[in-house]
């Protein structure tokens, strides 16, 4: 390159940072620019258009699992299952109900991911809904029908019905024990809430969700005892309970 040459060649200026609207006008003044930022665009909005829509799209699928689940609860085929004690995964075992959460759904066997896209699921291993041990629940707070979403507002004495092919069963929310409050929240990998209580004449319904809202790093638990043992109609011979 000649000295001639070498006077075309511009120096650097230290200047101030250029903004964001001058950064994308130059980038719209090149070739190319427009359609570069025109994609970038679409992209974005796709992305918010599947956050926002995703959580419909589940309550739709948990709904139509729903209708399909209670078509099959009060079948003969199921009844035997359940007398049996051979409900298989997925298949539908208690319906839940809650005034205070506002809620009536039906829970199924199994805290899989593709059981819970029903909503609920029973924990495996745990106590049958109105017998004697801890009955461990498990449901979603903001998606596949959001059934446990207000579970932080239940307090000491509001009450949960579990209804079986057989009974219908009260469950009382305890107060605050065991140093922290119930609800409480504790770690994803905490199962000792889900365990088969030390005491022998305990009758537990725990509820367990995802905590906080949209985020899986805690879980948060409810804590309930049974109080009442009904018939499957909910009205007719009725049996105080007394669980420790």
């Amino acid at each position: 390159m000649s000295t001639a040459d070498a006077v075309f060649v511009p120096t650097g200026v230290p200047g101030k940072p250029r903004s964001i609207g001058a950064l994308m006008g130059a980038a719209l003044r090149r070739p190319g620019g427009r359609r570069a930022l025109s994609v970038l665009s679409v992209v974005l909005f796709l992305a918010g258009v599947g956050m926002f829509s995703w959580p419909a799209y589940t309550d739709l699928i948990a709904h139509w699992r729903q209708n399909h689940l209670r078509s099959q609860f009060s079948s003969p085929q199921l009844q035997e299952a359940y007398r049996l004690g051979k409900i298989k995964p997925g298949q539908p075992l208690t319906i839940l109900t809650s005034q205070r959460m506002g809620i009536n759904v039906l829970v199924v066997e199994g805290t899989t991911p593709s059981a819970l896209k029903a909503g609920a699921g029973h924990y495996p291993g745990t106590a049958l809904p109105c017998e004697k041990g801890n009955v461990a629940i498990a449901g979603h707070r903001t998606t596949y029908g959001r059934p446990f979403n207000k579970v932080d507002a239940m307090r000491a004495g509001d009450t949960v019905h579990l209804i079986t092919p057989f009974n219908d069963c009260t469950y009382k929310a305890v107060p605050a024990f065991g140093g922290h409050d119930n609800p409480w929240v504790v770690l994803p990998d905490d199962y000792r809430v889900v365990a088969t209580p030390s005491v022998r004449a305990a009758y537990w319904l725990t509820l367990t969700s995802c905590h906080p809202k949209g985020s899986a790093s805690h879980r948060i638990v409810l804590r309930l005892k049974l109080i009442k043992r009904c018939d499957a109609d909910g009205t007719h011979h009725c049996v105080a309970v007394h669980s420790a």
